[in-house]
């Protein structure tokens, strides 16, 4: 088959590069679309997977409708001469759109209930939309559900296996107590309105008197003055390693959160937001979320309380989780030949 999928966020290209990998290996022809986005090709460079750049999104609300309009039309004109039996994306709403266009069938991968006006723009057109079984919304009658994460698609320790060799340039062996605390843009359309961390310099002071090193990760130009000197500089392929090694993440970023999680990492999650995947990671208490008013006050009383629990095995939890979940590369290969097929 001709299967096109398109990036649109540096974590869909860890979603899909094992998938591209065994369909290519299956002898199927796969085609890459992505949008200039963070740190999405460098990531496609550095994973040595053969792409085109159809566009970038815009930063104001204008600018994104405008963008996108042109994000559309030069995916359509990609697979009018691709001519694919099947397009994949994660939400992607241009996919749905393109697919309809050209007569090719079309599978949404989404773990996201409040990206509400992509979900809206996009469910209606595709033929199978595809969701952990955590996600707690109905997406229609064309909705598969399967017992994993987005995030075991590439962290999966049959897929990934820590490197403590990336903490040669880094302030922090792997042995040091030290935390990660990421920093998002707020620049997504499903975070309009929404809210995540504050009285960051206070934060870190606290981290730091309980003995922890802060590590700061921050999206674009995210990383406030006052912490300037906390910020890390590292490929964005190896910042997994540098979660699976940490002894807490702290952070605004849904998706990092919940890799930090998964791979056994106790995480704080700090966003106004709570979809289905982090009460799920809650379940296994590998992720405490907080969203109300006072988040950040009991955000940075839990990450202390956490510090001060060594006797805590995190990966027997780790473990729990992983025997009720499946390597979510399997399900995206199954699925995608189950559409395209």
């Amino acid at each position: 088959m001709d299967i096109l999928i398109t990036i649109q966020h540096p974590a869909h290209v860890h979603f899909f590069k094992h998938a591209i990998e065994e369909l290519d290996a299956r002898g199927h022809d796969v085609h890459v679309r992505a949008l200039d986005k963070d740190v999405t090709l460098s990531l496609l460079d550095e994973y040595d997977i053969d792409y085109d750049v159809v566009g970038s999104r815009g930063g104001s609300l204008p600018r994104v409708a405008l963008s996108t309009l042109a994000i559309e039309y030069r995916l359509y004109r990609d697979a009018k001469e691709i001519d694919p039996d099947v397009i994949a994306a994660i939400g992607g709403f241009e996919a749905s759109h393109v697919a309809q266009l050209v007569g090719a069938r079309c599978v949404v991968f989404t773990d996201t209930e409040h990206a509400t006006l992509s979900n809206t723009l996009t469910f209606p057109f595709a033929d199978e939309i595809v969701t952990p079984d955590c996600y707690h919304d109905d997406a229609g009658p064309n909705h598969y559900r399967y017992p994993s994460y987005h995030e075991l698609a590439y962290l999966h320790p049959d897929r990934f296996d820590p490197d403590p060799s990336v903490f040669d340039d880094l302030p922090v062996c792997p042995d040091d107590t030290y935390v990660v605390l990421r920093l998002v843009s707020w620049g997504a359309a499903h975070d309009i309105g929404d809210e995540g961390l504050d009285s960051l310099s206070k934060l870190v002071h606290r981290l730091e008197g309980v003995g922890a090193k802060v590590l700061v990760s921050a999206e674009d130009d995210a990383l406030p003055p006052e912490l300037d000197g906390y910020g890390i500089d590292i490929d964005p392929h190896l910042i997994h390693h540098v979660l699976a090694y940490a002894d807490l993440f702290v952070g605004e970023s849904g998706t990092m959160a919940s890799e930090s999680a998964v791979l056994g990492t106790p995480t704080v999650y700090v966003h106004s937001a709570n979809p289905g995947l982090m009460r799920d990671l809650n379940s296994f208490d590998l992720l405490f979320g907080f969203h109300g008013e006072r988040r950040n006050k009991r955000a940075a009383s839990r990450a202390v309380e956490i510090l001060q629990s060594p006797e805590i095995d995190w990966e027997e939890r780790r473990k729990t989780l992983l025997g009720q979940k499946v390597d979510a590369t399997d399900v995206v290969v199954q699925r995608i030949l189950a559409t395209g097929g």
